[in-house]
């Protein structure tokens, strides 16, 4: 693995990891884990969205936290939602806890727009099986892993809440009625333009925006708005731009920020998500250069420092948070 330009702290290995949460509210609520995140639904009006410290790859999640890891994806989120609300309409509305935000109760879409920029990730596997087909999108021959795509393209999955993420075309997803073609065309749009903002921030610190996947809800019955989270290492690939056509132009392996390390590694070790197959073990070591990637990656894609959150008692810490925030709102949760 390549090595990484920060000097981070011992103190990450020994922080705790946030791995569930049971938080309670006197109002009625409703609880859905994902992979990553817990959501509560509270009176049909808010989301609470607690960002743990687990880590999934393969559309699995594996059986140890990344200590600091939600608390990098709550604030990475929190930075380019503000950033991007003039392109598209988000759900944030507050950020009471390092690892929480509140936003807008929405109904989601089952589809995640992934926007690809350049060949990697699971486009390049594809392609590299000698493919030339991504949900319904041709690609161009004669390409190289990492390179840049004439175009940024749209290459949408089905969200699954267990289990894989299935591939899916623009065609299939109209045949279906999975959303009408005004949504779809809207979705798209506001994809498109969020990479495009993307794109250019990640220019101004010294990387490239690879690809991402953005999701999307119904606020208020129709209003098609932005939620979940953007642009941050779970849902992002980034590479450096400095060397990035040197690297290319010598076959070498690109440096970037983002998790696809830890795919690379799950291979290695024989795991891809397939059935009957059972994570490794990640040893303490590897456990803090993931911490540590993580950070790097919020430092260095915002420009802002990271604080390290007390991780003493973090769902205690969650909880009092959140219910102070929901009394400001208003809400006597």
């Amino acid at each position: 693995m390549p090595k990484l330009r920060r000097n981070y702290q011992p103190a990450i290995v020994m922080a705790n990891a946030l791995l569930s949460t049971d938080l309670h509210f006197p109002l009625k609520f409703e609880k859905y884990s994902g992979k990553v995140r817990d959501t509560y639904r509270i009176a049909d009006e808010v989301m609470v969205l607690v960002a743990s410290d687990r880590i999934s790859a393969f559309d699995v999640v594996l059986p140890q936290g990344i200590p600091f890891k939600g608390q990098v994806l709550n604030q990475t989120a929190e930075y380019f939602l503000q950033a991007t609300k003039d392109i598209a309409p988000n759900h944030l509305l507050a950020v009471p806890d390092p690892n929480v935000m509140i936003g807008l109760a929405c109904d989601p879409i089952p589809i995640e727009m992934v926007v690809r920029g350049h060949l990697c990730g699971h486009a390049w596997r594809t392609y590299e099986s000698g493919l030339r087909t991504l949900c319904g999108v041709t690609l161009p021959e004669g390409l190289r892993e990492n390179d840049p795509f004439p175009e940024p393209i749209v290459t949408p999955t089905t969200k699954s809440k267990i289990g894989h993420d299935e591939d899916i075309s623009e065609r299939e997803i109209l045949k279906s009625g999975l959303v009408d073609a005004d949504v779809w065309a809207e979705m798209k749009y506001y994809a498109l333009e969020l990479f495009k903002k993307g794109q250019s921030m990640a220019r101004e610190r010294g990387l490239i925006l690879a690809d991402t996947k953005y999701e999307f809800g119904f606020h208020e019955g129709d209003r098609v708005t932005l939620i979940d989270e953007i642009h941050t290492p779970d849902s992002s690939r980034y590479f450096y731009a400095e060397g990035f056509e040197a690297r290319q132009d010598a076959g070498e392996a690109q440096r970037q920020l983002s998790k696809e390390f830890v795919r690379k590694w799950l291979i290695e070790n024989g795991f891809q998500g397939k059935d009957g197959q059972h994570p490794p073990h990640m040893t303490p070591a590897f456990i803090e250069e993931i911490s540590a990637r993580y950070i790097e990656l919020y430092e260095t894609v915002t420009g802002r420092k990271f604080v390290p959150a007390d991780t003493t008692d973090i769902e205690g810490r969650i909880s009092r948070n959140v219910l102070d925030s929901l009394k400001e709102m208003g809400m006597n949760a």
